[in-house]
């Protein structure tokens, strides 16, 4: 199930300032489009290169908040979204999805803060991410809470950097859950540095660089590579990190 098929960028007007000298922005500039059309669809890179830039303009163009939540999260603690959002046009699937989730590490605690504030002691809309306040848990077990009671079928969900809040073993019990919500028709959109979450089979892998923007297989990535590489000789590559 797709909700959101393709993103495209209709001009670099002078509006997007700095967003305009990103590569993966002026590459999608000159792309007829950028497919999204999988359940499951990864943004990889090194930083600066565009990725949550690109994500968080894709979600704000669907109809979330900048600073993440549901679609009718409505708060605003500073407004540092780009303007690219703007300019970009998405084609949507035919069916909307039944619920969905933008996700970013960065202002979790600004959306654990909304939800808290609009329950009001009532429990009632705790009840829908576990029953426990998002602010009583550690940073990973409020992040993995949501996921585990909030996220559902026939949902859109666009995670940036996920991996900020979650050990190991709970970015594998990310992939069961991720998982279980695309056989119940949920998509995915998900910037990562991770090389486990990064993992989930017939996905669709973008790298973002300095040269723009290109599809590639997982062990073909950056991401992968690297942790490969270190994780086989961990006191080879250290050496080689540390000789003057």
């Amino acid at each position: 199930m797709s909700y959101i098929i393709s993103a495209r960028l209709k001009e670099l007007s002078p509006a997007l300032e700095y967003a305009a000298e990103i590569p993966a922005v002026r590459c999608l500039a000159e792309m007829e489009e950028l497919s999204l059309d999988n359940a499951v669809t990864y943004f990889v890179g090194e930083n600066g290169t565009g990725k949550s830039t690109l994500l968080e303009a894709i979600a704000v163009k669907y109809g979330f908040n900048a600073e993440g939540g549901s679609l009718n999260f409505s708060f605003s603690t500073r407004a540092t979204h780009s303007a690219l959002y703007n300019e970009l046009k998405l084609t949507k699937g035919i069916e909307r999805p039944r619920t969905g989730f933008f996700l970013r590490s960065e202002s979790f605690y600004n959306a654990a803060t909304y939800i808290e504030e609009a329950d009001g002691g009532s429990g009632e809309v705790l009840a829908g991410y576990g029953g426990i306040s998002l602010h009583e848990q550690s940073h990973g077990e409020g992040f993995f809470s949501l996921v585990m009671n909030r996220f559902r079928g026939r949902g859109l969900y666009i995670l940036d950097e996920p991996e900020a809040a979650l050990s190991p073993s709970r970015q594998m019990s990310l992939l069961i859950r991720m998982n279980e919500l695309v056989k119940q028709g949920s998509q995915f959109i998900i910037v990562t540095h991770s090389p486990i979450i990064l993992a989930y089979p017939d996905s669709v892998i973008y790298q973002f660089s300095e040269d723009g923007i290109t599809q590639t297989a997982y062990e073909d990535t950056e991401t992968y590579s690297v942790m490969k590489a270190f994780m086989d000789s961990p006191q080879r590559m250290l050496r080689n990190l540390f000789e003057e």
